[in-house]
């Protein structure tokens, strides 16, 4: 009876799971054994393995890399408060750097209790005037209650408020830089701002960043349906960044932030990804990309995103297009929602190789 029971909860799985293969467009792609001459090779087009995927950054930044590597040897701190001094304050870069020192500290301590992250509390310790060190405190924490604490508990509360008062006295060390503010932003969303509160906060960010990508997304993700918002409010603030965003600017991608944050819980086939709204975000964002100023470093922020949007749309050749330009870096949305972002970044990527030369590309067709 077990055997008969198993059979028709087989026939059941595979019921549901046909129609979707077929509806995504997917039944084109032919399961076969690795080594086969008929196999999609990811290598061909240069794409790196899984294990060489590096999941603390977006994107390439080769200065904050060697930094970050000088810095977790040593446990000597100078490095990256020299590298901070010389990035400017107003740009996207100063805020991914912040955020990737952060992060870097959380997961040493995270790894090593007790003992890893030392260099930070000797950065806070030694050079307690430094703008650079006070930031990454600050972001370290708002870090910290999110990894370790659970949302809403006593714990999660206390940690984030220390994260607002590093973020003030890291504000009153730096008055012009909005790093502070942004940081800030976290803490908001986290400690349910009323949006009047909201508000006012948000003034004092874009009064020193009008266009700062990585603030309005930190924005956004407040102003979603499953924090302090709506998805009309979350639409409403994406939509009216990107119609005042100025020409170059990656603000004109908000709206497909904003179309991922409100996303169903279970997409099924192609027809979410190719409905209206999220097709003229798509193109949003598109757009966005091709106007982007060459080396801005929301790029890779805005591609990684679009990869994921482009393969449920089965646009298998601009996916592609995209991906050559990602592939080694994984630290963005939607990757990082995973519990291994370089496997669920590189399965989608070799889902994308399959369709794309099953529907007759190849390596000498990739658009680059």
């Amino acid at each position: 009876m077990e055997i008969l029971w198993f059979l028709i909860a087989l026939g059941l799985i595979v019921g549901c799971l046909v129609p979707f293969v077929r509806r995504s467009g997917l039944g084109a792609v032919r399961r076969v054994a690795p080594g086969s001459p008929d196999a999609a090779d990811p290598e061909a087009y240069g794409f790196l393995r899984e294990e060489d995927q590096d999941v603390r950054l977006p994107g390439p930044d080769r200065d904050l890399l060697d930094v970050l590597d000088v810095v977790q040897a040593t446990q000597d701190w100078r490095a990256a408060s020299q590298l901070l001094k010389g990035t400017e304050q107003e740009g996207e870069l100063r805020w991914q750097r912040v955020q990737a020192f952060s992060g870097a500290a959380s997961l040493e301590l995270a790894e090593r209790p007790g003992v890893g992250g030392a260099w930070l509390r000797a950065w806070r310790e030694e050079a307690p005037k430094d703008p650079g060190g006070a930031q990454v405190y600050a972001e370290f924490l708002v870090q910290q209650a999110w990894r370790t604490a659970q949302v809403g508990t006593n714990d999660f509360r206390v940690i984030l408020e220390e994260a607002r008062s590093a973020a003030e006295q890291a504000a009153l060390l730096a008055p012009g830089d909005p790093v502070p503010y942004i940081t800030q932003l976290a803490v908001a969303r986290g400690l349910g701002y009323a949006h009047e509160e909201f508000d006012l906060l948000w003034a004092k960010v874009i009064d020193r960043a009008p266009t700062h990508m990585g603030a309005h997304l930190a924005a956004l993700h407040y102003w979603c349906e499953k924090w302090h918002g709506s998805r009309e409010e979350a639409d409403h603030f994406a939509t009216t960044a990107a119609a005042r965003a100025p020409q170059g600017s990656l603000l004109a991608a908000l709206p497909l932030f904003a179309v991922f944050e409100n996303r169903p819980e279970f997409v099924v086939g192609v027809d979410f990804h190719r409905t209206a709204v999220v097709t003229k975000a798509v193109e949003g964002a598109l757009y966005a990309v091709h106007s982007a100023r060459v080396g801005d470093p929301m790029l890779a922020h805005v591609r990684h995103l679009l990869v994921e949007f482009l393969l449920g749309a089965e646009r298998w050749a601009e996916a592609m297009a995209l991906l050559v330009k990602v592939d080694g870096y994984v630290g963005a949305l939607p990757w990082t929602l995973e519990a291994d972002p370089a496997a669920a970044y590189t399965l989608r990527r070799n889902l994308v190789v399959a369709a794309y030369e099953a529907n007759g590309g190849s390596p000498a067709t990739l658009p680059r």
